[in-house]
C-alpha cells in the first residue's frame, strides 16, 4: 500500500476540505466557487482523462504509481461508481455527463445514438482546446471513421498485440502491444505542447484490463499477491438471488485468474501513467493539468458466481476514481467519501475550463460542494434471449434496492416490453456489504414497509425517467 498520507473530506465538498490539508503541503487552496478562478488565473488548464476497461476496485497492487501520483498529489474517491456497468454506455456517460436512459446508448451496440453534440470533446474543441485520443472508443464504432470532435487520434480496434488502428484517417495494423503504443501516441500529443500553446484534452483509453487479458511479455510471468476470494466468492447459497445468479457457475479459482490477469494487464497501464506524469513535469505542466483516471466499469471476479460485468452488484459499478489539479487547488492527497460517478466527470471538466454547457447534464461537478444521498445505476437487457433481464437500482451507501423489468433493446438501443417488475432485491450494505442476504426474498409486506421499500421504489421509478 501507499505510505502517502491523505485527509479525510467532508460530504460538503472536498474543495473546501482540502484547504488546510493544502495549506500544509503549501499547495494554494480553493473554495467550491473559486475552481474557475484559479484556473483563469493559472490559464485554462490541460486535461488528462484516463479510462481503463473493465478495472474493478480492489487492484491497486498493480496501479502504486498511478495512485501514488493522481491519488497522492490529488484526491482519491472511496465510492466512485459507474452508472452503466457495461463498456459504450459507460464510455458515453463520461463523454455526455448524462444517464444512459438519456444520451440513448443503452447496449454496445448503439454507439451511433449518442448526441456528439452533447460531448465533452466537442466543449473543448469548439473553446480552442488541442484534442487527442489514444484507444478505445465506442464499441460498435466503425474503425474507418474518425471520432469526432479529435483533431488527433490513434482509435484501438480493440485486442492487445498487432491490432487495427485508425491513425488519424489511416486504418492500419500496428505491430507491437497496444497499451505501448498508447503510451507512444499519447507522448508525442504532449510533446506537442512545447510549441503549440493551445490547452489540451488528451482522451486515454487502453484496452487493459479488458479479455483477453493479454499481458505485455514482460509481466506475463510477474507473481501476483494472494487472494483468497471475499464472502461474495464463496457464497454457499443463492436461492434468493434472480434465476440467472443462482445459475451462474464461476468458481474462487476463476476469480483468482480473472484477477491475476487484470494484474499483469494494468501493469502496463501504471508504466504509462508514470511516463505520462514525467512528460509533463518535463514540459513544466504538472501542475496546471487536471488528470482524471477512472474505470469504465467494474468487473467480477466470481462475486455471487458471476465472472463479467453487468450485474447490479459493487464489483460491477464500483470502480477506482482518482483526481488531480494541483494549481486548482487539488494537490494535497485527500480522500473523498461523495458518492460519485462517471457523469460527473463531463462538468467538472467543463467547469475546470471554465464552460457552461448549453446541452443536458444528469452529473454535476466535483469542483463544488454538491453531495448526492444515492445514485441511480442501470443496465438493459440486449435481444430477446434468455439472458438476465434489464434492471435498474438505487444505491446509497448503507442501502441497495434493485428492481428486474420485462424490458429488453434492440441494436439501435430502442426499448421494447412490458416494462413488468420480474424480481427484487433489497441489501443492508452497513451490516451485508456483500450482498448475501437479499431482504426481499420471501419478504411480507409489512416487512417490505420497515425496510422503506414503497419510498425506495417510487424514487427510483423517478430516477429512471429523471
Amino acid at each position: 500500500m501507499s505510505k502517502r498520507a491523505r485527509t479525510q473530506v467532508s460530504r460538503r465538498g472536498f474543495l473546501a476540505g482540502t484547504a488546510a490539508a493544502a495549506a500544509a503541503a503549501a499547495v494554494p487552496a480553493i473554495g467550491p466557487a473559486s475552481a474557475a478562478a484559479s484556473a483563469g488565473a493559472a490559464g485554462r488548464p490541460n486535461i488528462l482523462l484516463i479510462v481503463t476497461d473493465d478495472q474493478p476496485k480492489q487492484t491497486d497492487w498493480a496501479i502504486q504509481k498511478t495512485i501514488d501520483w493522481i491519488a497522492g498529489q490529488g484526491v482519491e474517491f472511496t465510492h466512485g461508481h459507474v452508472t452503466t456497468p457495461l463498456c459504450a454506455p459507460s464510455r458515453s456517460s463520461v463523454f455526455s455527463g448524462r444517464y444512459a436512459h438519456n444520451h440513448g446508448v443503452r447496449n454496445n451496440a448503439s454507439a451511433a445514438a449518442l448526441d456528439q453534440n452533447t460531448t465533452v470533446q466537442r466543449y473543448l474543441k469548439q473553446a480552442g482546446y488541442r484534442t487527442g485520443l489514444f484507444g478505445k472508443y465506442l464499441n460498435s464504432w466503425n474503425i474507418a471513421d474518425a471520432p469526432p470532435h479529435f483533431e488527433e487520434f490513434a482509435l484501438l480496434q480493440p485486442g492487445y498485440v498487432d491490432a487495427k488502428w485508425n491513425v488519424n484517417g489511416a486504418v492500419r495494423t500496428i505491430d507491437g502491444y497496444t497499451t505501448g503504443i498508447i503510451k507512444n501516441r499519447t507522448l508525442s500529443f504532449l510533446d506537442r505542447a512545447a510549441t503549440d500553446t493551445r490547452p489540451w484534452f488528451a482522451y486515454v483509453t487502453p484496452y487493459a484490463s479488458h479479455g483477453p487479458r493479454t499481458p505485455e511479455p514482460k509481466y506475463a510471468g510477474t507473481a501476483v499477491p494472494e487472494w483468497n476470494g471475499r464472502p461474495s466468492v464463496t457464497e454457499a447459497d443463492r436461492s434468493d438471488k434472480p434465476p440467472y445468479i443462482q445459475d451462474a457457475t464461476g468458481t474462487l479459482a476463476d476469480g483468482e485468474r480473472i484477477r491475476a490477469e487484470q494484474l499483469r494487464t494494468l501493469l502496463s497501464v501504471d508504466d504509462a501513467v508514470q511516463a505520462f506524469k514525467d512528460k509533463l513535469a518535463a514540459l513544466g505542466q504538472l501542475d496546471n493539468t487536471l488528470v482524471i483516471y477512472i474505470g469504465d466499469n467494474g468487473f467480477g471476479w466470481a462475486d455471487h458466481g458471476w465472472t463479467a460485468k453487468s450485474v447490479p452488484y459493487g464489483p460491477a459499478h464500483e470502480v477506482p476514481f482518482y483526481l488531480s489539479w494541483p494549481a486548482g487547488g487539488l494537490g494535497a492527497g485527500t480522500v473523498d467519501n461523495r458518492i460519485v460517478a462517471n457523469i460527473d466527470i463531463a462538468p467538472t471538466i467543463l467547469d475546470a475550463a471554465g464552460i457552461t454547457p448549453d446541452t443536458p447534464q444528469d452529473g454535476r461537478s466535483l469542483l463544488g460542494s454538491y453531495s448526492r444521498d444515492h445514485l441511480l445505476v442501470e443496465w438493459w437487457k440486449k435481444g430477446t434471449g434468455t439472458d438476465h433481464r434489464t434492471w435498474s437500482s438505487y444505491v446509497s451507501k448503507d442501502k441497495q434496492y434493485v428492481e428486474y423489468y420485462q424490458l429488453h433493446t434492440d441494436a439501435n438501443g430502442t426499448v421494447s416490453g412490458t416494462g413488468e417488475v420480474k424480481f427484487r432485491e433489497y441489501y443492508d450494505l452497513a451490516v451485508d456489504p456483500y450482498q448475501l442476504v437479499n431482504k426481499l426474498y420471501q419478504a411480507t409486506p409489512a416487512q417490505e414497509r420497515n425496510l422503506g421499500i414503497p419510498a425506495l421504489a417510487a424514487q427510483l421509478a423517478a430516477d429512471r425517467v429523471g
